[in-house]
């Protein structure tokens, strides 16, 4: 149940509610996390074929979810894997009104950050979301190393954590080489250490996949589509 909810994006002008005001099914829930776009190394310095088989292949990762009985979805809105998932999921729901996006927000200010592409996709995404919520409240806060009254260094951390807190599984997207210290690995150790399924693939993965496709999307897609679903398996 939400009430009092007082807070709104700055993008979209939605009403945003506290992260302790909305509790999931963590049976049917998935959280997804992967590296913003910025992260990504191409394929042969392809970045759209990159972008677009990458998409491909979250999307297939979410039916196959989606086969297997999860009906929501959590989203952290950063750039690349956050929102390119969060816009399937909304094409989802247009087709099945028991799926559900909750958008979770790090702090308010976070689309400050984005440049002007991602901050349209943001709006879209948080006026299509079931819930939009936020793990801090103050209308101030921003990312910072040191504690202030207006800065924090756990505020992503928070939004990572929240997320597993609320799913049984996690859909990853992870570079090669991932440094510990990225949030994607923040996310995943936190979901190892607390028991989730992880189903994950890599930037290897996607660069195989193209590879013997011949840099063909058609031959891309159709790979990715022939996958079995790997939420099948404990």
């Amino acid at each position: 149940m939400l009430e009092g909810a007082l807070l709104k994006s700055i993008v979209s002008g939605v009403t945003v509610f506290p992260a302790s005001m909305v509790s999931t099914d963590k049976e049917k829930t998935v959280c997804i996390t992967g590296h913003r776009r910025s992260k990504i190394i191409p394929y042969k310095n392809n970045s759209e074929l990159t972008y677009s088989a990458i998409r491909l292949m979250l999307y297939r990762y979410i039916d196959m979810a989606i086969e297997a009985g999860y009906e929501s979805f959590i989203s952290g809105l950063a750039s690349g894997t956050d929102l390119w998932s969060a816009e399937y999921v909304i094409m989802k729901k247009h087709r099945n009104q028991n799926i559900k996006l909750l958008a979770v927000m790090p702090f308010l200010k976070h689309a400050e950050f984005m440049n002007n592409s991602d901050r349209s996709a943001l709006a879209e995404v948080e006026k299509n979301a079931d819930y939009l919520v936020t793990v801090n409240e103050n209308p101030d806060i921003c990312y910072g190393k040191h504690i202030s009254a207006n800065s924090s260094p756990t505020l992503y951390r928070d939004r990572n954590y929240y997320m597993v807190d609320h799913s049984s599984a996690v859909i990853a997207f992870v570079n090669n080489n991932d440094s510990q210290y990225s949030g994607t690995a923040q996310t995943l150790n936190y979901a190892y250490r607390n028991g989730r399924k992880i189903r994950s693939f890599s930037m290897d993965t996607i660069s195989e996949i193209i590879e013997k496709s011949d840099s063909d999307i058609r031959v891309i897609g159709h790979k990715i589509a022939l996958l079995e679903n790997v939420f099948s398996n404990n």
